[in-house]
This record gives structure tokens, sequence and C-alpha cells, in this order.
């Protein structure tokens, strides 16, 4: 299926025949099972699906169990507060969503969700134009905002070049991650070298800087020891929206599961996956997540209907329409 995609929004077009999501009525998996490179997930979708169906179920066992440790008043409709919604890092605008041209995409996302109140992050990719453009979209956009910064996800890259990258997003980056789980990701392997970083490899990652250091792609039990080991400023759950080749699970169940435990050993609990309404969000901050991150609705939105459906989006997930 082909879709062709206008928008007029920042006075540009953008026309292309190939972008890869289907603006599904419901983006909840099941209409891109096994497009990767593309927008669906590993093993015909799988985690994708459940990360999805994950909210729900979790909602539906809260209200079954309510003495179950939670914040029952924001989990019925309590009012969602100022700067807990991120854009969750995302590249590959030309494989994996189908752009025309990769820098392009980060200019118009990065804007697009700053302008309507997300706060930022930023991913990182192979080729380095991915993580570059990201880093200088944010700087174009500096120019207007001086204050707009991001969160900063790099990929397990061996040490020496992991530090480089980080340099490369000074005066960009008002957090620095580690994707943790990213030598899984099916799309990147046998395209560059990543490792898998130990306790002591990532304390000595916090050490190069002041920043707020987040350990993202926790959603295993030998992650949550990590988390114990490392004791980041942020531990971020999630499977890339069900893209890593890992455990079979949703990000959903897997806060229900170790909320507790995380947040004894971090200072914030980010978490992203198959988020798609205000319930959702609401559910996660009921739960203890400090932020919620969205990757995929927005990319339909930005592809769809540019700017103005980003800021519909957000306040959307925000309730201020």
């Amino acid at each position: 299926m082909k879709c062709f995609c206008l928008v007029v929004n920042w006075g540009f077009v953008l026309a292309t025949d190939n972008f890869k999501c289907h603006n599904c009525a419901v983006c909840n998996g099941k209409g891109c099972l096994g497009e990767l490179p593309g927008m669906g997930g590993v093993r015909e979708g799988e985690n994708f699906i459940l990360n999805v169906e994950g909210w729900k179920t979790t909602r539906e066992m809260l209200s079954e169990i309510p003495d179950f440790p939670h914040d029952e008043k924001m989990l019925k409709g309590g009012k969602i507060p100022d700067g807990i919604l991120r854009l969750a890092p995302i590249t590959g605008a030309v494989e994996n969503i189908g752009f025309g041209e990769e820098v392009p995409y980060y200019k118009k996302m990065i804007e697009a969700c700053w302008k309507a109140g997300f706060k930022l992050s930023i991913g990182d990719g192979c080729p380095d134009e991915k993580l570059l453009s990201g880093i200088e979209a944010v700087r174009s956009l500096q120019e207007e905002s001086p204050n707009a910064k991001a969160a900063v996800f790099i990929k397990p890259y061996p040490d020496d070049k992991f530090y480089e990258r980080m340099d490369w997003a000074d005066g960009v980056a008002e957090v620095i991650g580690v994707d943790i789980d990213s030598y899984n990701i099916i799309t990147m392997r046998n395209l560059v070298q990543l490792e898998k970083k130990s306790a002591e490899q990532l304390k000595a990652i916090r050490a190069r800087t002041k920043l707020p250091f987040a350990i993202k792609g926790i959603f295993t039990q030998e992650d949550v020891q990590l988390v114990r080991d490392v004791k980041p400023d942020i531990a971020y759950i999630s499977n890339h929206g069900g893209r890593v080749d890992t455990r079979r699970g949703s990000t959903a169940e897997f806060l229900l599961q170790y909320e507790k435990v995380l947040k004894q050993n971090c200072g914030e609990l980010w978490i992203d996956g198959g988020i798609r309404t205000i319930e959702d969000i609401r559910t996660a901050l009921s739960l203890g997540a400090s932020q919620v991150l969205m990757g995929r609705p927005l990319i339909t939105a930005l592809c769809y209907n540019g700017e103005e459906g980003v800021a519909k989006k957000f306040k959307e997930f925000s309730d201020t329409n």
C-alpha cells in the first residue's frame, strides 16, 4: 500500500508516494505487520501490538484491584501536568518513515513539537547524518528559542566513539542517555559496531557529563539490575515501540511490575510504547512515570497534517482542547 503525503503548513509541500505509515484509524500495529524497515515491529509486530493493548489491560487491572498502589485521582481524569509530554527519539526518516530526504525530517519534527509544547528528544542512527541532523535541528531552533534543548540518546558504540558523539551534542543536550538495548535492533545489525554496556561502562559515561544521565531501553530483569547498580538520573522503560528483538511483553505491564524498584534507584522514570490516548498517559502517570514519550502518533500527525497536526496531538494528549 502506498500513500501520498501532502503538507503545506510551513509554506512548503512535501510529496512522497513512499510514506510507510498507512494512517490507520487505530494505530495498533496490525496495519503494518512485518514491515521493517518501516513503521512495524519485530516478530510480526508482536510487542508493538502488545504495547498498545497493554495500557487498556493495565487500567482494567487497576480498576479491579483498587488497593494496588497507584494515583487513583490521576487515573480517573486528573489534569496532565505541564512538561511531562516529550517526543520520543526517532531516526531513519527515509528508511523507516518514507520521507524523500533524511535531513528535512528532523528540522520539521523538532520545530513542530517545540511549537506545540512537547519537550524534545534526539535519536542516534547509522549513518552519522541522522544524529548530526537532529543536533543541527535543535541548534537551528535555538536561533529563535535560545532555551530549546533536547534529551540526546546515543547508541551503545564503543566508548571512544560514544564520547565523541556526546561532544557533538554539546550545547544542545539537556539529558545524555544510552540506548542500552539497541545493539538488538534488527535494522542496525551488520551496519555498525554496537556493544552491550556493563554497569561500570555506564558509570564511566555518567561521570563524563554534568547533565542528567539516562538509561534507555529498560525492559528485562537484567536491565532492572543495571539501574540498581548505576542509579541513573533517569530510568527509561522502552522496547523501541516493539522494534527491538527482546522479550515478549508491553511497556505498560513492565511499568506495573517494576515501578517500585526502579523509582528506588533513579531520579525520574520515563516511558514510551503504545501510548495513543490521554487515558494511556494518565495510566502511566498514575503508576509513577515522570515523563511520557511518543513516536508514531507524532510522525503520522506531522506527515499527514504538518505542524497543525502535531499541535492538535499536543492538545489532545494534554486535554487543552
